[in-house]
């Protein structure tokens, strides 16, 4: 974990209330794997701390956050144009490790599917996924090119105004059975990951799924205790420092 001063390379919009920025970092920082995040600053003294975006991708010392315009700090971070100078701490958090896994199936929505990519985009070609990720509708979909590079895309809206009609659990699931992936890996909004918890169970899928908690965080390293989350065994784990990535029988959903 390093803190640098990065230089803002790109900063575009990417879909309707998406953004993506590229980052040179002026060193290495050593690996960094998909579901790992990154503490960004506004570029604003008056925004003391630093936003949690999850890496969406990494060529040599160039690093891709993805965010979604929310608060006035994102919105700020909008505002970096190429040259700007930014403070960024990383690699944060633990990431997806893959182990042996021939087929992975990646299940993802919304702002979700930014971790997910960076595991795509570094295992292409080793590794056959079949990727489910999911939108509100045609103008929130992003990131389609890089899924499409690891091997099977579907992509499920709300309104069925692209691909499957429904959400990225519901197409996995239509498929599920056929495929037969020795892992599962997944990030979206809560409601989502327990959904596809109680459908796991259900449909009585003992694959191994891990997952990538979306939570409110602080200080990104494990001290403040924002983030904390209830594990199944009654003790509670911070997401920052011992996840986000946790197995989904680990924690409470």
């Amino acid at each position: 974990m390093k803190e640098l001063l990065a230089t803002v390379k790109e900063n575009r919009q990417i879909a309707e209330g998406i953004w993506a920025i590229t980052l040179a970092l002026p060193e290495p920082v050593g690996r960094i794997r998909g579901g790992q995040f990154a503490n960004l600053s506004v570029g604003d003294g008056s925004f003391p701390l630093k936003r949690p975006l999850g890496v969406c991708s990494v060529r040599g010392d160039d690093i891709t956050l993805c965010y979604q315009l929310k608060g006035e700090g994102t919105h700020m971070i909008a505002q970096a144009k190429a040259g700007d100078r930014l403070s960024v701490l990383l690699p944060l958090g633990n990431g997806f490790d893959l182990g042996d896994a021939e087929k992975v199936a990646v299940i993802g929505g919304g702002v979700g599917i930014f971790p997910l990519a960076a595991v795509v985009e570094e295992h292409a070609g080793k590794v056959q996924f079949y990727s489910y990720i999911g939108f509100r509708g045609r103008q929130y979909a992003c990131l389609t090119d890089v899924f499409e590079s690891g091997g099977r895309l579907t992509v499920a809206t709300d309104d069925g105004s692209i691909g499957f009609k429904g959400n990225a659990v519901q197409a996995f699931l239509r498929d599920g059975k056929e495929i037969a992936p020795d892992l599962i890996i997944s990030c979206g909004p809560p409601v989502m990951l327990r959904a596809l918890k109680a459908a796991l169970k259900d449909n009585g899928i003992t694959t191994k799924c891990l997952v990538s908690l979306e939570e409110r965080m602080g200080c990104g390293i494990g001290a403040c205790l924002v983030c904390a989350c209830k594990k199944s065994n009654g003790h509670n784990a911070r997401v920052c420092k011992d996840g986000p990535v946790f197995d989904i029988d680990e924690v409470e959903l």
